[in-house]
């Protein structure tokens, strides 16, 4: 009994050690394997998803691109890693990737309780109804009784059980375990309707024989701030990622872009001359040379521009920036100063 005990204890103890030495490091291990290993959703039009010849696009993708290049000075070094939900925290976790960019609501018990961090916000979303035109529903609140479509391991499960409780209603789960089975689920008539962050809701009706035949209801019942996230114990780690993303946000800020950030060295402004890495504290806190977020910027692009190729006007999805929108067009990205 008293070697079972000591083994026990030794196994955590080797486990805490391992973990710790797995977070310690990450920016020299990214260095010495020469690329970043990123998970990202198994297949999320506008937010990962890869074509027929493994070619991986969507807003999430590119700010593991973006991370890549201001690390390792190149957008292309990057491999990514297709993970369901159940599966994104715990590789995390074990070091299997160095970043999660996938679609994960940012929560306290996440936060808190499993070893990771969330290094910001690149996306403000809120769960929705997905429900076929043809049952005439025009409210979540005529949604009593329905048969619903969830994806399992997500924040989904406990917002939708709070929302029927609060408004007194009942429904029966259908539940799965990736977010293509959800869509073929609310298809082939396994369930009224399909609940899911809105930003999924409308990736998925692109997937359907006929998406005009399905709409999206109006309300948003819950906060889903989305986000990348690190492991904990990794403060230099965190913060690049941290940085490299509010350096997006803040290059759209300053109207610095993909197409004019080399003539932009040429400015008087010294926010963007800090921003470029041409005066004040440079990369050097971050541990990166003085052009990391130049490179970001290079080679992905603002979030604005990320937002819009990938989901927004300019993409099949369409969706408008709403609380995506600058702080200074009244929504909700905001990112400090680099200074």
């Amino acid at each position: 009994m008293k070697q079972r005990l000591v083994a026990s204890i030794m196994a955590i103890l080797l486990g805490a050690t391992m973990q710790t030495a797995l977070a310690d490091g990450t920016l020299e291990a990214v260095k010495e394997r020469g690329f970043l290993q990123c998970g990202v959703n198994t297949g999320l039009p506008g937010f990962s998803n890869a074509d027929e010849n493994g070619n991986w696009t969507g807003l999430d993708v590119d700010l593991c691109r973006a991370v890549a290049a201001a690390v390792l000075g190149g957008a292309d070094k990057v491999r990514f890693t297709p993970l369901t939900a159940k599966e994104r925290l715990t590789a995390l976790q074990s070091g299997e990737i160095d970043l999660l960019s996938r679609n994960t609501t940012w929560t306290m018990t996440r936060d808190t309780s499993l070893g990771v961090h969330f290094a910001g916000v690149n996306y403000y979303d809120g769960q929705g109804f997905l429900v076929s035109k043809g049952l005439g529903i025009k409210s979540a609140r005529e949604l009593d009784g329905a048969a619903v479509c969830i994806l399992s391991g997500t924040t989904t499960e406990l917002n939708l059980a709070d929302y029927f409780r609060t408004h007194g209603m009942s429904y029966d789960p259908v539940v799965f375990d990736t977010a293509d089975q959800t869509a073929r689920g609310f298809e082939s008539g396994r369930c009224d309707v399909l609940t899911s962050d809105q930003s999924q809701l409308y990736a998925q009706r692109l997937k359907l024989s006929e998406p005009d035949k399905a709409i999206v209801l109006p309300e948003v019942i819950s906060k889903e701030p989305l986000g990348p996230v690190v492991r904990q114990g990794d403060d230099r780690w965190l913060n690049i990622v941290r940085w490299t993303l509010f350096a997006l946000i803040d290059a759209e800020e300053l109207g610095v872009d993909s197409g004019n950030v080399d003539a932009m060295k040429e400015s008087r402004n010294p926010a963007i001359r800090r921003l470029l890495g041409l005066e004040g504290t440079k990369g050097s806190g971050l541990g990166l040379d003085d052009a990391w977020a130049y490179r970001a910027i290079k080679e992905v692009g603002n979030y604005g521009e990320i937002f819009e190729r990938n989901v927004g006007q300019a993409s099949p999805l369409k969706i408008e920036r709403g609380l995506n929108r600058l702080w200074t067009d009244g929504g909700l990205q905001y990112a400090p100063p680099i200074r």
